[in-house]
């Protein structure tokens, strides 16, 4: 305990903490669509390398600006860059946080209500694509279901870290693996799944484009929760006998594991069943109740599935919703309690027009894109990544590498963070990060 600041009780505690925040719905109902719309195998292989090459250097430095500090992030830049607008950099993930979230509750309610849906039963021939899209152009039931999901997430987060957060995640997550491995073996057994494990890992190199290299850095930092605020925050309850750079590899290993199973698992079904792999964001409601349909006990398994999901998606949620309420009580004294109700209240209020936007807004578009998608684009097309950007340039040229490896590297691990971290900090991020926005920008405006 440093003052009065929590800690995760162990180093599992923080892995399955931050593994939690990291798996959730990125993993089994983003991946798969965004994988589906943008190239198949060749967006994965771009995604792993985005994964390794930028994820995991910027998980490693977001870790380590928590623990240094022990606080939230606007406090975290306010102390290592005390009189300078580097709070800014702070502010920014704590509001893509806060807008990722208001979304982010809308799906995680369908699968809240897909439960329920499952215990009605799966049954082959059922028109699983209109039982979705009449789901989600009602207008109280999305509603609704947005709500309980924000309600139990307030309270988790009211509860504190580790009675809310790690007791609700080191049982969960195990069980999660277990089955999206079931549902791989189930999926790779259809008939036709050949050709979805082609489309899965077979990269057409002719489909890249700058939108498919945009997509990927996009859900590295999506599925990774960088840019956002949470790895700070979850760095700064950090003990610092733990070593940071180990911990960042199990979370990331955990987190592309399990995008990888959700693809093995999606993907063999979409096409067995002959559904669109560039279906959208219903991918994932489509296809798996289907696969249900088609296993013995699938009832059963629908309702573990959609369960699971649904957990995976609050262990993510209570971190985005975290971010928001350690800025509040940190920096401006706030009853934790108190302050996780009125900032649940507040996200779920903006997220109401994301759920009317397939009815009352259906007309609205953006781009070609309805509110939800706009929502979404907003923050992984331009915050994550501007706010990783500015990471790297902190890093590289403020705070300096060298600081960070010596936070990272006490007590030493297994992974040394060496000198190549600040060439990547200085140049390889970056740059990566800063020529990837500007052709993807350019080609979603005037491409």
């Amino acid at each position: 305990m440093i003052g009065q600041r929590e800690q995760w009780t162990s180093k599992m505690g923080f892995v399955f903490a931050a593994a939690g925040s990291a798996i959730g719905l990125g993993n089994i109902w983003r991946f798969p669509y965004v994988a589906g719309t943008n190239g198949g195998a060749i967006f994965v292989l771009i995604y792993l390398a985005a994964i390794f090459l930028i994820g995991y250097p910027l998980m490693v430095t977001e870790i380590t600006l928590g623990r240094k500090a022990q606080k939230n992030p606007i406090g975290t830049f306010l102390a290592l860059a005390p009189g300078t607008p580097w709070w800014l950099l702070g502010a920014l993930g704590v509001f893509a946080g806060f807008l990722i979230l208001s979304y982010y509750s809308i799906v995680a309610g369908w699968a809240v209500a897909y439960i329920f849906k499952a215990l009605q039963g799966f049954t082959p021939g059922m028109d699983f694509a209109g039982i979705f899209v009449g789901h989600i152009t009602g207008l109280w039931i999305p509603i609704f279901w947005h709500a309980v999901f924000m309600g139990i997430t307030m309270v988790i987060i009211a509860t504190g870290v580790v009675k809310g957060i790690q007791r609700s995640v080191k049982l969960l997550m195990p069980l999660l693996f277990i089955l999206l491995l079931v549902l791989v073996i189930r999926g790779i057994t259809l008939p036709g799944a050949g050709a979805g494990i082609a489309f899965y890992l077979l990269p057409r190199f002719g489909d890249v484009t700058a939108q498919t290299f945009l997509a990927a850095i996009a859900q590295s930092f999506f599925t990774l929760s960088l840019g956002m605020g949470c790895m700070i925050t979850y760095g700064s309850y950090m003990s610092r006998e733990e070593n940071i750079s180990d911990n960042a590899a199990w979370v990331v290993g955990l987190d592309t594991a399990i995008a990888l199973l959700a693809g093995f698992a999606i993907f063999p079904a979409v096409f067995a069943f002959g559904f669109d792999p560039a279906g959208g964001p219903g991918l994932t409601f489509i296809t798996l109740p289907a696969v249900f349909a088609e296993l013995p006990g699938g009832t059963f398994f629908g309702f573990l599935f959609f369960l699971l999901l649904a957990v995976a998606a609050l262990t993510s949620a209570i971190s985005l919703l975290e971010v928001v309420v350690s800025w509040l009580v940190d920096e401006k004294g706030y009853k934790r309690g108190q302050t996780a109700l009125v900032a649940g209240i507040v996200i779920f209020l903006v997220g109401i027009p994301a759920t009317l936007g397939y009815n009352v807004f259906a007309d609205f578009s953006f781009l070609g894109m309805d509110v939800l998608d706009t929502y979404d684009w907003f923050a992984n097309a331009i915050f994550l990544p501007l706010g990783g950007l500015l990471t790297a340039i902190y890093v590289g040229y403020v705070w300096t590498a060298k600081k960070v490896q010596e936070e990272t590297n006490d007590p030493k691990g297994k992974i040394i963070i060496g000198d190549w971290y600040e060439v990547f900090m200085k140049y390889v991020v970056p740059i990566a990060i800063a020529a990837v926005m500007i052709m993807g920008l350019w080609d979603k405006f005037f491409g």
